[in-house]
């Protein structure tokens, strides 16, 4: 089963966790203000295969877990079709700016099991 961290700054994250179970993968929404800044961590912890950022600017967290964990990333998103084309192009950290949408965690999903499967 396909394992995705969300991470938002203000703690949201709960509609793409919807998006991100409706598609057949397990969803952990890191809790608390400045989540998104421990993105990588909780990636390492959960084993994870792809992480899901949120901020103002769409990159904090992303940027974050690819200097310390090395994971490719791709930050300052505002479309599910920019998370799509970032999950083809191998990324698996993708950095958005506030998009708690269930579509955007169902898209991303099906489009990581379309690459990886």
């Amino acid at each position: 089963m396909i394992t995705v961290v969300i991470a938002d700054r203000m703690g949201k994250g709960q509609n793409v966790a919807k998006g991100v179970e409706a598609a057949g993968a397990r969803a952990v929404v890191v809790p608390g203000m400045g989540a998104d800044m421990r993105l990588g961590d909780v990636m390492q912890q959960e084993n994870a295969d792809m992480g899901i950022s949120f901020c103002g600017s769409g990159g904090a967290g992303a940027l974050t877990a690819s200097t310390k964990y090395g994971y490719p990333e791709r930050h300052g998103m505002r479309s599910i079709e920019e998370g799509v084309t970032a999950i083809n192009d191998g990324k698996t950290v993708l950095g958005f700016g506030f998009m708690d949408q269930e579509e955007l965690g169902k898209r991303l999903v099906e489009a990581f099991e379309k690459k990886h499967n």
